[in-house]
């Protein structure tokens, strides 16, 4: 493990994360104290199922994906982080081991803090508990729309949705992880998804280019097949 060279470099790694944004400069140093960088290939894991917990890693640099796999062998991909976002939240409030996989999607640098320190500047700064559990309570509400949605939702529907969470009001959408992956994250075979994707594109509401890139053209009937 690569440890940042100064106060100042960890401060940096995590400045950009909203759980911090509150804290002074001073404060925020503090809390720089219990970190320390590490970078991560493409496609280096970062943790596994059952590695044990109480560390919470944010992200610097790069895209992270995080997904479980079940009996049978299949990959069911979680979420997709990018920079100013974390991990690992769960197990700074159990003593259970980790219960997904973390995976760099490309070169990766992540500030890692010591939980135990962490929970104690927790107690010190309530703010930054508020935070975390904040955003545990929209990780959770997101999980389990997703969860409706897979169950309940067709095909179109969840690639419709899938499309405008995506753009984020933009009309090109650079993916963040593969189609495969964004394939599992909704419930569905890759081969699934290039045929709906491939129909939406046929219909004139999407042009897709390349592997990544996806341009919406009829926004507004993509919001129709999303919320019939």
């Amino acid at each position: 493990m690569q440890s940042c060279d100064h106060r100042e470099h960890h401060a940096s790694c995590i400045e950009q994360v909203p759980i911090f944004g509150s804290l002074s400069q001073e404060e925020m140093l503090e809390i720089a104290q219990i970190a320390a960088s590490r970078s991560f290939g493409k496609g280096e894991m970062v943790y596994r199922a059952g590695d044990e917990g109480g560390t919470l890693f944010v992200l610097h640099i790069g895209k992270v994906k995080l997904y479980r796999v079940n009996t049978g062998g299949k990959e069911q991909v979680l979420h997709v982080i990018g920079p100013g976002e974390f991990i690992g939240e769960l197990s700074l409030f159990s003593s259970l081991p980790l219960t997904d996989n973390a995976q760099a999607l490309d070169e990766a640098v992540l500030c890692i803090l010591q939980g135990k320190r962490l929970k104690e500047l927790m107690t010190k700064y309530p703010s930054i508990a508020l935070k975390v559990m904040d955003e545990l309570s929209r990780r959770l509400e997101k999980a389990e729309s997703r969860i409706e949605a897979i169950s309940l939702n067709p095909v179109a529907q969840r690639v419709a949705g899938a499309l405008l969470e995506l753009s984020e009001g933009k009309k090109e959408i650079l993916l963040p992880m593969t189609k495969g992956d964004l394939a599992s994250q909704l419930g569905m075979s890759q081969e699934t998804l290039s045929r709906k994707l491939a129909e939406l594109q046929d219909e004139g509401l999407i042009v897709l280019k390349g592997h990544k890139k996806i341009v919406i053209k009829n926004k507004l009937k993509l919001e129709k097949i999303s919320f019939p």
